[in-house]
């Protein structure tokens, strides 16, 4: 997350993965244009006073959920927004300062024991300019209300021949604690950290619309949840991410301190 970054290593694509296309959706042919389309940047924003996290310093306070007990999780991941069944496996595509961009993430038929949880585990593997940089295995799952958690990554980045792990966490351990990535029902101005550990990692999302639309190479959607992604410990750069109803993540833009994109190209099960 997080997968698909996504935007850093420890809050990526954190949710980028999905499903099958569900009816409803308008899928446009797959050969459409490569540039993707959005609405505006601000186009449905909410009043962040609103938030379920309050304010503070008239700013926006995210809410830290607590998290559930080990019994109150359920096996499958099939948030509407969210979807993260086994052998489903998405690539995206994009631009960023540092050049071309290929993502590519798979659920896997694992699971891993995270704080008494059985997380499903993902992998998602970044390629810039034809070279990997990043190999992670994010861990996953969702409690019986449809919330789905992010409970931590084990990743590897590769720079100038050598390997760093300086991204993975782990909930439970070291003060590191799981947060949300997608909410079982989004609202507009819900405001909630995506992890926790404070000091290291307190990425947090808002939910700016639940009405956005979008076209990337792999179709074009409506009713969309769009969020705005935010590391404080990166203030000058902020992000824009939208996520389909029975696809899940499809669309990241950078909207401050960068102008990379990331769209969908391609989608399996």
């Amino acid at each position: 997350m997080k997968t698909m970054s996504y935007s850093t290593s420890r809050s990526r694509i954190a949710a980028t993965v999905a499903v099958a296309v569900t009816a409803g959706i308008g899928l446009a042919a797959c050969g459409e244009s490569s540039s993707p389309q959005a609405d505006s940047p601000d186009a449905g924003a909410g009043d962040s006073s609103s938030s379920s996290g309050g304010s503070l310093d008239g700013k926006p306070t995210p809410k830290i959920y607590p998290f559930p007990s080990p019994d109150e999780f359920v096996d499958a991941i099939d948030n509407p927004y969210l979807p993260l069944a086994p052998g489903t496996r998405w690539v995206y595509e994009g631009t960023s300062s540092e050049g071309e961009e290929r993502i590519v993430v798979t659920v896997s038929d694992r699971t891993r024991q995270v704080a008494g949880v059985d997380a499903t585990v993902v992998r998602d593997t970044v390629t810039q300019n034809g070279k990997v940089i990043e190999d992670t295995w994010d861990w996953y799952a969702q409690d019986a209300d449809g919330n789905v958690w992010y409970l931590g990554e084990y990743t590897e980045a590769y720079e100038d021949g050598k390997t760093s792990t300086e991204g993975s966490w782990e909930a439970g351990k070291d003060g590191a604690q799981a947060g949300i990535v997608m909410l079982a029902n989004p609202t507009t101005g819900a405001l909630y950290h995506q992890e926790y550990d404070k000091g290291e990692a307190e990425d947090y999302a808002e939910v700016l619309s639940v009405d956005a639309s979008a076209k990337v190479p792999f179709g074009s959607f409506d009713g969309m949840v769009k969020t705005l992604d935010v590391n404080p410990f990166e203030p000058n750069i902020l992000e824009h991410k939208y996520y389909a109803r029975g696809i899940g993540f499809v669309y990241e833009k950078k909207v401050q301190g960068d102008d990379g994109v990331l769209s969908l190209v391609s989608m399996s099960s």
